[in-house]
């Protein structure tokens, strides 16, 4: 390690800049990475603004759901933002290397959305449960000043949560390797290369992350038994179907997230494959969020028949 990259400290050398590796070892595919991970990010883009701007536009679309969709979509392209350019940089540059500071922001920001969509999704889960078991009170409980406060909620504990890990993280002593084995900088990758036992702060931070994630997602459990509990009640098939129909998009996004989620983060370091986490953090920061849209488009029949308005406008302003 260079010595403009070290801070000494006594007989230990304290890292100042990490070096990203990324996918250092497979340098004849960097192109290709490049290639697909732009292509990604313009969709994950686009698609969530469409959505952003469809439901907003369309007055049908202006219910406590679609509210919550916006923010789920904007949210989408914040939590690519915070690392696919980055990615996309490296991709095209020999100095991988990132700041202390820059690292600790990094990892901020993809906290931050990452622990507001735990929430988000939660509040998405509850809505449902109230339009389908309480349908005669839901756009009364549902009302305006509660779907703000609900994703405000989701918002502020998303702040809190990132600041609290980035914060105690970034607080401990790096040492010796300032290699972080991953295309970002990952909780886990970052844990790797503090100094010395680590056991304690490991078991802190899966604590941290199993409260954050677990609370909104037996939430979510909670509200999907009720939920079917209620829909097997309806005697005509075809009305199952349809309250079912509202929740699969909603379902569908829980499934890929949480699947992911819980499996990166609730598990000691010592089980940790770089391989394996690789691919599973791949899914859930860049392959999820160019889903949604997707997911929320095709099996939506209200947001496909304001896409289909949207585009006569745009294209037969007379219709």
């Amino acid at each position: 390690m260079k010595s403009s990259e070290e801070g000494i400290t006594g007989n230990k050398t304290s890292v100042i800049v990490f070096v990203i590796l990324g996918f250092s070892h497979r340098p004849d595919m960097k192109v290709i990475f490049f290639i697909l991970f732009l292509c990604i990010y313009i969709i994950t883009v686009l698609g969530n603004l469409i959505i952003l701007l469809v439901t907003n536009m369309d007055p049908i679309l202006h219910t406590p759901m679609y509210f919550f969709l916006r923010n789920l979509s904007f949210l989408e392209i914040c939590y690519t933002s915070a690392t696919l350019p980055r990615v996309l940089i490296n991709l095209l540059s020999s100095d991988t290397s990132i700041s202390f500071a820059g690292c600790a922001a990094q990892m901020y920001f993809f906290l931050f959305f990452g622990a507001t969509e735990c929430c988000l999704l939660a509040a998405m889960a509850y809505d449902r449960y109230l339009a389908i078991c309480n349908p005669l009170h839901y756009m009364d409980i549902m009302n305006k000043k509660v779907c703000m406060q609900l994703a405000a909620s989701s918002w502020i504990c998303g702040n809190l949560v990132a600041l609290g890990h980035t914060t105690f993280i970034f607080s401990l002593p790096f040492c010796g390797s300032n290699v972080i084995n991953h295309f970002f900088c990952e909780i886990q990758p970052v844990l790797m290369l503090v100094c010395g036992d680590t056991y304690w702060n490991e078991l802190q931070i899966i604590l941290a992350a199993a409260f954050v994630i677990l609370i909104p997602f037996l939430l979510i459990l909670v509200s999907y038994s009720l939920i079917i509990s209620s829909i097997l009640k309806i005697r005509s098939a075809k009305g199952r179907y349809k309250a079912f129909s509202t929740c699969f998009s909603h379902l569908t996004v829980v499934t890929l997230f949480y699947g992911t989620a819980v499996f990166i983060y609730i598990r000691p370091k010592s089980s940790y494959s770089l391989d394996v986490d690789k691919v599973l953090s791949l899914f859930y920061s860049v392959v999820t969020p160019v889903l949604n849209p997707v997911i929320y488009s095709f099996r939506n029949r209200e947001v496909k028949g304001a896409l289909f308005k949207m585009r006569m406008k745009l294209f037969h302003p007379n219709y």
